[in-house]
């Protein structure tokens, strides 16, 4: 017996210095992440940040879950569909310092076998001390960025679909400036019978049309895989996600937590097989007993390493998330806290306009 749960694939028809500075502090603010130079240029890693508590609640990136709230299909552009005709979704997080992301996405039929949406995502750090390049401080500035994103998909069979989305990036930062288009490619194969969902993304695809400054901050290209499936009777789905797939050496600094604070260790560059393969994989666990209910839990290995060389929690990388569906609305909330100083809250709201209408 597989789980009994809503789902748009089981509905689906057949067929400057001082600006790097203070970018990077923003972008800190965003991503919890260490200065480890492996990743991508950190001016755009708020692209990393989920709108779904769900997905949230999963570890963070998800590509290849299931499911019937339209917050979720930031992660996959294949995962929207008919079903999603007439949903609005609206979402907010309170995540590490006084950074407060909100957005909204609304998604419609545009055939039988196809659908659209569009989106809106702002991002705001709080606001932030200003100083120059000789450390006077000359007043405060609140860094914020905001996505617009378009999305289309298509079914390609009765288990397969293929989808694109378009984002329009607006980065302020006191007062510089900058603008870049991305582009999502995704694709999903969905088998109802034995509840197995495979995925393929291609994120962030693009670059700035206008920079900062001088310099040119790439966008987090990223080649990530997923895959999702319950296994006979038991209401569990279980999660694998590959991510950072562009790069395999993924290094980071650990510092040994039992050492005195009197005589702190020397950071430990760690760089084996090992830690680079977790690096790039997100597991995860989603309990469904029915169509209106869910509770799952994630345990991002990069995350956790990530703030090894901060006051990371035992909780560091692990997250929890929840949804109950309540007539004609879905409610979702999620809790992460990947060091002792930040601990991460997500809500999420859906509903179906025409079922309010009638």
């Amino acid at each position: 017996m597989k789980i009994s749960m809503t789902t748009p694939h089981s509905t689906r028809p057949a067929p400057g210095r001082r600006l790097r500075r203070m970018a990077a502090a923003a972008a800190l603010l965003c991503t919890g992440f260490t200065a480890v130079a492996a990743d991508s240029s950190p001016a755009y890693n708020f692209l990393n940040v989920p709108s779904s508590a769900h997905v949230y609640g999963l570890g963070g990136i998800n590509i290849s879950n299931i499911d019937g709230d339209i917050n979720s299909i930031d992660q996959n552009p294949a995962l929207l569909g008919p079903e999603f005709d007439m949903q609005i979704g609206l979402n907010y997080m309170r995540y590490i310092g006084d950074s407060n992301f909100a957005g909204a996405r609304f998604g419609n039929r545009a055939s039988d076998h196809g659908a659209w949406a569009v989106g809106l995502q702002y991002y705001g750090y709080g606001e932030i001390t200003e100083a120059d390049a000789g450390g006077i401080v000359t007043g405060s500035f609140s860094p914020k960025d905001v996505s617009f994103s378009g999305t289309y998909s298509h079914d390609i069979t009765d288990r397969l679909r293929g989808g694109a989305t378009v984002k329009m990036l607006y980065s302020s930062y006191a007062e510089y400036t900058a603008f870049a288009i991305a582009t999502d490619l995704g694709i999903n194969y969905y088998d109802a019978e034995r509840d197995l969902s495979l995925s393929v993304v291609v994120a962030n695809l693009g670059g700035q049309v206008k920079r900062f400054d001088r310099a040119y901050d790439r966008l987090p290209l990223d080649l990530r895989l997923g895959w999702t499936q319950s296994f006979g009777s038991l209401p569990v789905r279980f999660s694998v996600t590959a991510w950072n797939l562009t790069q395999w050496k993924m290094p980071y600094y650990k510092v040994d937590s039992n050492t005195d604070n009197s005589t702190p260790s020397e950071p430990e560059l760690k760089e084996s097989f090992g830690s680079n393969l977790f690096r790039h994989l997100i597991f995860a666990a989603d309990f469904v007993p029915s169509e209106k209910f869910h509770i799952g839990i994630g345990y991002n290995y990069k995350t956790r390493t990530d703030m090894s060389t901060y006051s990371r929690s035992f909780l560091s990388g692990f997250s929890i998330g929840a949804g109950l569906r309540v007539k004609s609305f879905g409610v979702g909330v999620a809790l992460a806290q990947p060091h002792n100083g930040a601990t991460t809250l997500m809500f999420n709201l859906s509903t179906n306009i025409t079922d309010l209408l009638y």
